[in-house]
């Protein structure tokens, strides 16, 4: 009689009705009072505990060099959503939220601090259920690091010992070391202290909604895939520019500047996803192994001085107000060459994308902000029009719009109403906010949960990252004898720019 009994359908794991929650968990946030925190990860928290996505017993601890209790974190945790979360603000969610925060005040060297952090896990398997799984968080500067990850090491926190009775993870930002030789390092520490399977090294770009439309759109559909190789394809753009400054960041940025910052995580990313094979299934490791083999048939142009442009941004005006240079900045040194933009032409070695330039850009105060993939199509190989009708008519090009108005614009000529035959460029578009009921989630509340689940689809790994540094370094290496060219706040960057494109009878697509 049992055998007759049919499954529950709407029990079915593949029922994508069906939310995933993950277990029982505390998530630790090291640097928890600065501003990743307040503006990304607690807003986050929030608008998952609103969709319904968190367990029922979920802890966050917050660890600073705060003289904080619990009451204190929860405040600012409240503040911190309010002003920041994504979803409508509803008082009876914070309720089940409230009470389940904890504070650990301490410094990184502070052997004490993280001996009272280990006792405050264990005890909230007891207090709260959450049977020994906790995830690390480094809201935390790079170099802190290897100090943090060798007190979650001493103390054990970082074991998934069968006592601890449950998992252990840690979550680790951009950028991942500050050259190859530096991640090589830093990768052997954390596959010390954590196995590989519990280390995140977290990309937010890859959490866009739109990013992953990608997959969606190259490997769903039939249209697109024949014409995405050398033979259709003329060259691509990869373009992420922001209209803001370096803000509150001058430390850090002076360190690093634009292509450590930027290049080498996001950018490299968007291209490799954008010009991978499809994968056997959509698995972490079927995609990070196709993405690995782009990244690693990059090659770099001969000619750096041409095909690497670097600039640093000067007076001028954004959106309507005056902008001071990069100089200026609070605590940038008067002579510093820190790049506040990096384009560069790559090509790909493989039979799909050979003889095909990538366009790769980013940079600060610039018109707008914006991130695209712009996939842009040879001309037709013959046209029956005559030149009069067609001169204002361009190549076709497909536009995968990241942010801030995520969506597709597909661009392709069309006959202008009226006697003659006049061709003229027209645009295609579709729009997540318009096409779908319900609002983008933000990047943080999928990869924070993905975190919570144990799902790695969306996170770079090691190998990844040493493949991405193999392309950064030989660029950081030139511009360490060069000094970054000028360009006016509000302009889309140095001359150099624009002349890499002309001196091949092309231009920057003006976002």
């Amino acid at each position: 009689m049992g055998s007759d009994i049919q499954a529950n359908p709407l029990r079915d794991p593949a029922d994508r009705r069906l939310p995933r929650i993950p277990e029982p968990c505390a998530l630790v946030i090291f640097g928890v009072t600065g501003d990743l925190a307040k503006k990304k990860l607690i807003p986050a928290i929030y608008d998952l505990a609103n969709r319904g996505l968190l367990p029922a017993s979920f802890v966050i601890v917050g660890f600073a060099r705060r003289d904080w209790g619990d009451e204190t974190f929860e405040e600012m945790s409240l503040q911190a959503a309010k002003a920041h979360a994504r979803t409508p603000w509803r008082d009876e969610v914070w309720a089940r939220l409230a009470g389940n925060f904890k504070f650990v005040p301490g410094t990184f060297d502070d052997d004490e601090a993280f001996d009272r952090l280990d006792a405050t896990v264990d005890e909230l398997r007891e207090t709260h259920g959450i049977i020994g799984n906790a995830a690390f968080y480094f809201s935390i500067p790079p170099m802190a690091f290897p100090t943090v990850l060798k007190q979650l090491q001493r103390t054990g926190m970082s074991d998934n010992r069968q006592d601890r009775g449950g998992w252990r993870r840690v979550v680790v930002e951009k950028p991942f070391g500050e050259d190859r030789e530096s991640a090589h390092e830093l990768n052997g520490l954390v596959d010390r202290v954590f196995t590989a399977n519990d280390v995140f090294r977290i990309d937010h770009y890859l959490g866009k909604e739109t990013v992953q439309n990608i997959f969606a759109l190259r490997f769903a559909n039939a249209m697109f895939e024949p014409i995405w190789n050398s033979n259709y394809v003329d060259h691509v753009q990869i373009t992420m520019a922001e209209d803001v400054g370096i803000g509150s960041r001058a430390g850090f940025y002076d360190d690093n500047g634009a292509a450590r910052d930027v290049l080498q995580n996001h950018v490299l990313q968007l291209l490799a996803i954008a010009a991978m094979e499809q994968p056997n299934g959509f698995e972490a490791e079927e995609i990070r192994t196709e993405k690995l083999k782009v990244l690693r048939a990059i090659k770099l142009h001969d000619d750096l001085e041409a095909t690497a442009i670097r600039g640093q941004y000067a007076d001028g005006w954004v959106q309507g107000r005056p902008v001071q240079g990069y100089l200026a900045e609070d605590n940038i040194p008067p002579n510093s060459t820190t790049e506040t933009y990096a384009a560069v032409q790559i090509g790909i070695q493989n039979r799909r994308w050979n003889g095909v330039p990538f366009y790769l850009r980013t940079g600060k105060r610039l018109p707008k902000r914006v991130t695209e993939i712009a996939v842009v199509f040879k001309e037709a190989p013959h046209m029956p029009f005559a030149d009069y009708d067609t001169k204002t008519l361009g190549n076709n090009q497909l536009v995968i719009r990241v942010q801030p108005d995520e969506g597709i614009t597909v661009k392709f000529g069309s006959k202008v109403p009226g006697t003659g035959m006049e061709l003229r460029d027209i645009s295609m578009g579709f729009g997540y906010g318009e096409t779908f009921t319900e609002s983008s989630p933000e990047a943080y509340e999928r990869l924070i949960l993905d975190v919570l689940l144990g799902d790695k689809t969306l996170f770079p790994d090691a190998q990844e990252v040493d493949a991405s540094w193999a392309v950064v370094d030989p660029l950081e290496d030139y511009w360490a004898t060069t000094k970054p060219e000028p360009y006016e706040s509000g302009t889309w960057g140095p001359t150099g720019a624009d002349l890499m494109l002309q001196s091949s009878g092309r231009r920057w697509r003006r976002a």
